[in-house]
């Protein structure tokens, strides 16, 4: 069967330039890969055809010996027959079209513009108030910026980067061996696609220089540990003018001093005598809008826990505030004078265990069935 024309193959006119032809080859070539049609006879005999006609085409001379002579001007020299399984340039395959399918395989400067900058990471220490509460902060950010007196190209202040002469702008070269065309990072603009012949005296010609930001960061209310701020464009610059990388404000609420968060609630030991945990009363509790007043009744036992309903915290992502959960731990007196001894002793004397002490009596009992029963 006789061959289609190369331009039709893909889809173009002759008068394509070599830019737009690359981009055209991609497209017929992932539509029709052998991996995103498995099995597919009639798509890999597209994808094979596509690959034979883009290695003809990209290379300058076949171009315009197949552009005077047709098919016949190539049929000895595009090297599509045999070898290569019919798979055309590996390098193109492998850099272009398996790098737009699975996400990239080449590196090097970005096809669709300058490189973008790196993302940065800022750690951001808070107290428990200012996480609660939101707050907003100023951060000093050490950065590379782009170069202002040459925008970023590198290039001396009314004069631009030219055109790689070595690999004509594309970043890349290729070097034939047998039947296949293997491609390489330019060794004389590094992949820039430019060279610089007078450099830019701010810079160096990097197109970048180190310099530290000062960003005021609004931190909303209820953020925790882990929590991350985005501040879009205030990562590095991009090389060569690219756009900015993103800054992100990675949140480390510090410990407190009373309280604990656990999500939505707050935590705190609140320590009485065991006269008022006897007796009863009121005592004052702090939260974080101020002290409360809350009421402990009789025989309360340490440990207990009372919960003050809406005194913790409002999450970033919504819903109301957590509680407060106030525990209560039962405090031994110290430093006791010879009188108070006395009375406690006289206040021993009139306790029955069994009555005032049930928790430590059923302890004994047990402890007692339990030495009981071991056989010695």
């Amino acid at each position: 069967m006789a061959k289609r024309d190369y331009y039709e193959v893909l889809g173009v006119s002759k008068d394509i330039s070599a830019q737009d032809l690359k981009k055209a080859y991609r497209r017929v070539a992932m539509k029709h890969h052998p991996d995103r049609n498995p099995g597919d006879k009639a798509a890999e005999d597209k994808f094979k055809e596509a690959s034979e006609a883009y290695e003809v085409l990209s290379d300058e001379q076949k171009r315009a010996a197949y552009d005077q002579f047709g098919h016949a001007g190539v049929d000895g020299n595009s090297g599509m027959g045999g070898g290569a399984g019919g798979y055309g340039n590996f390098s193109d395959i492998f850099g272009d079209v398996f790098g737009d399918i699975f996400g990239g395989a080449g590196g090097g400067r970005s096809r669709g513009g300058p490189a973008r900058g790196s993302d940065l990471r800022y750690t951001l220490d808070l107290s428990l108030e200012d996480a609660v509460r939101g707050s907003q902060v100023q951060i000093k950010v050490p950065t590379l910026a782009q170069c202002d007196p040459c925008g970023g190209s590198g290039a001396k202040p009314g004069s631009r980067p030219t055109t790689c002469s070595t690999c004509g702008g594309v970043g890349q070269v290729r070097m034939q061996q047998g039947f296949f065309s293997v491609q390489q990072t330019c060794p004389s603009c590094h992949g820039r696609g430019t060279t610089i012949s007078d450099p830019c005296a701010s810079c160096n010609g990097q197109g970048r220089v180190e310099e530290t930001k000062t960003l005021s960061v609004k931190v909303p209310s209820g953020v925790d540990t882990g929590d991350r701020i985005r501040l879009s464009g205030e990562g590095e610059a991009g090389a060569e003018g690219g756009p900015a990388g993103d800054l992100y404000v990675q949140i480390n609420v510090k410990e407190h001093e009373i309280f604990q968060r656990d999500g939505r609630d707050l935590y705190c030991e609140v320590p009485i005598g065991f006269v008022q945990a006897a007796l009863g009363g009121e005592i004052e509790v702090p939260t974080l809008d101020g002290r409360v007043k809350l009421k402990v009744p009789s025989e309360t036992q340490t440990g207990k826990l009372f919960r003050l309903r809406g005194k913790g915290v409002a999450p970033v992502r919504g819903g109301g505030a957590g509680d407060l959960m106030c525990r209560v731990v039962l405090e031994t007196p110290v430093n006791l004078t010879a009188k108070q001894k006395d009375l406690l002793e006289q206040f021993r004397k009139t306790m029955e265990n069994g009555k005032h002490s049930p928790r430590q009596k059923s302890w004994f009992d047990g402890m007692k069935s339990f030495f009981g029963d071991m056989k010695i």
